[in-house]
């Protein structure tokens, strides 16, 4: 294990250090876009994004999160990677929370054409889903039921936001990404993949629980928050799947219905072994 002099003898980067400086930049998405660079916040997003190669280039964290995590920096120091000690308020600078973790890691995209994100039997759509909290957490939910793909397609939200990344929980390192598709050029990029899309529809014409045909390649299609998906897109869907209310609200926040919804699908092919 490495040793290290008394904090007071360190060289600690500041807020006004060139490094901190270039890497603040990313907090705003065409400064990401122009470099295909992220900040990735904490402990949980580092490990997890360290398991893909030459994701990770560089880390910074303050003394007491350098202390706390000594086996997490062996590993950034053994894949010859910079570990920079910086001060609280520099580290502080580069994390979007509240409550900063003490570690920010400047990562490269890990999106990919979506002809090279297709895979497996279920794969996600999200159409204009501008929330950054929402699309983070139908990511990780598209993890947690093994999903193959999700793809943020039309104006969605930047899947690098400091939120959407921290809604994924090291998910966004998982699950093969995709973005910058039209909605309609995305559910007919799937749909001649040969997936059959399923628009989660309020007022769909087949019911989740007791209608729909879950086997198969199957393609979640999700809409706006607030508007849900526009008629000519569910229109251009296989089937409009309606999740059942059976109480007296409205509706289902989207990412709840998202998680309803993988989760019938992964449910019932566990069941049926589809």
């Amino acid at each position: 294990m490495a040793s290290f002099p008394a904090g007071a003898d360190r060289e600690l980067l500041t807020s006004s250090s060139g490094r901190v400086k270039a890497a603040r930049k990313l907090a705003r998405r065409n400064s990401r876009a122009e470099v295909r660079l992220f900040l990735a916040e904490g402990s949980k997003a580092l490990t997890e994004a360290l398991e893909l190669p030459g994701c990770v280039v560089e880390v910074f964290a303050t003394l007491d999160a350098t202390a706390a995590n000594d086996t997490l920096r062996d590993r950034v120091v053994a894949a010859d990677l910079p570990w920079q000690e910086a001060t609280d308020d520099a580290v502080a600078s580069l994390a979007g929370a509240q409550s900063p973790q003490g570690i920010v890691a400047v990562c490269r995209f890990v999106d990919r054409p979506v002809e090279a994100v297709l895979g497996g039997d279920v794969v996600v759509l999200c159409a204009d889903v501008r929330d950054p909290g929402n699309a983070g957490t139908i990511i990780r939910t598209a993890d947690a039921v093994g999903a193959g793909a999700v793809v943020l397609a039309g104006n969605s939200v930047d899947p690098y936001n400091d939120k959407t990344v921290r809604a994924t929980v090291g998910s966004l390192f998982h699950v093969p990404i995709a973005t910058g598709l039209d909605p309609f050029e995305a559910v007919a990029t799937v749909q001649a993949a040969g997936y059959r899309v399923l628009a989660a529809d309020g007022s769909g014409e087949v019911d989740l629980f007791t209608g729909a045909d879950l086997t198969g390649k199957i393609a979640w299609l999700f809409g706006n928050e607030a508007w849900g998906l526009p008629e000519e897109l569910a229109a251009v869907a296989d089937h409009r799947v309606a999740i059942p209310i059976y109480g007296r609200a409205e509706s289902l926040n989207l990412s709840t219905a998202a998680a309803v919804c993988l989760y019938a699908s992964a449910t019932g092919r566990r069941t049926l072994g589809a």
